[in-house]
């Protein structure tokens, strides 16, 4: 009887030519692990993308271990990565590993079978992630600290000498050269346990895009299961080619970020706490303004940061847990 070792997903919304440049390398991945298999979730792109993705999957023979799951309409990245999670997990022979894999990645070889192997060397750890890089091999923001009132104040400042006095706090950390335990990585390439699956379930389908993959990590810990940040394992993510926000970019904040992040705060740490986290951002941000004004520097915020924020905040939002899903393509405000 065959054991699904290792279920990979990937979630394409709009960028078929890199989930096929992306399968592409997972072709020459999947064959070294036994008992893997890929779903691909064709998120609502149109514009022929299933008929697409079939014609090169049937083509290459990748049908041998792979599975495409075509939807209408754009479910984010928790409800399509979770289509495939549930259906694998109900299964007769669910995988022991699920991995979310981004579908604007390339997997080198071995970066998927080194995650497979320190999960199966280190059955404590419920998640792991790989060391995400851009194509000239620079590392990416992963792994993270958990989100707080002090790494807020830092994000709305952006004054390196109060990066500096809150660095214990701040929610990029330094890059760790070898395998460690972290409080969240990316969801960008996360391999999952079944057994955290199974306590916790899969991700929350509230959130639309952004900030699902720190929760999980999150309650995830908090059912006993940490997660660990494993370097070697690399995986190249070209970043933010769905959503269009990418380091560097100056593009505005969609709407749903703003409401991911709300929630996330609200959920998992309560109304006072949440307002605190709001009231630091916005206390960094008009400090952040200050000192434009003083010395005439360059806003590096994306356009609108503050009023949107102002915005999206419990002060003006209210304390009601919204589903970010159901402005995903509402304009800003």
């Amino acid at each position: 009887m065959r054991v699904l070792k290792l279920f990979i997903v990937a979630v394409n919304h709009k960028v078929t030519d890199l989930t096929i440049a992306c399968l592409r390398t997972l072709s020459r991945e999947v064959p070294r692990i036994p008992g893997a298999t890929v779903a691909v979730v064709e998120n609502g792109s149109g514009d022929g993308a299933e008929q697409r993705l079939r014609e090169t999957i049937t083509m290459n023979t990748w049908d041998l271990w792979m599975e495409l799951i075509p939807v209408s309409s754009n479910l984010g990245f928790s409800g399509g990565n979770n289509l495939a999670i549930r259906k694998a997990m109900a299964s007769a022979d669910p995988p022991q590993y699920v991995l979310l894999l981004n579908p604007d990645t390339l997997v080198p070889p071995g970066a998927v079978s080194a995650l497979v192997s320190f999960m199966d060397e280190h059955p404590d750890v419920g998640i792991a992630g790989s060391r995400l890089q851009y194509p000239d091999g620079r590392g990416q923001g992963t792994p993270f600290r958990f989100h707080g009132i002090a790494s807020e104040f830092d994000r709305g400042a952006g004054i390196g000498v109060i990066s500096g006095l809150l660095r214990r706090w701040v929610a990029c950390s330094p890059k760790p050269a070898s395998a460690c335990a972290v409080d969240w990585v990316a969801g960008a390439a996360m391999i999952v346990r079944r057994e955290v699956i199974q306590a916790i379930g899969p991700l929350d389908d509230a959130y639309f895009n952004y900030f699902e993959d720190m929760d999980y990590c999150l309650n995830a810990r908090r059912a006993g299961w940490p997660t660990w940040y494993v370097p070697e394992s690399r995986i190249v993510h070209i970043e933010g080619c769905s959503s269009g926000l990418k380091a560097g970019n100056r593009a505005r904040i969609p709407e749903y970020w703003f409401q991911a992040r709300r929630r996330y705060f609200l959920k998992n740490h309560g109304k006072l706490y949440a307002a605190l986290a709001d009231g630091a951002f916005l206390a960094g941000s008009l400090l952040c303004r200050l000192r434009r004004w003083i010395d005439h520097s360059v806003d590096r915020h994306p356009p609108g940061l503050l009023r949107d924020s102002m915005c999206h905040s419990v002060f003006h939002a209210g304390f009601q847990l919204d589903d970010p899903k159901s402005a995903s393509e509402a304009p800003l405000l």
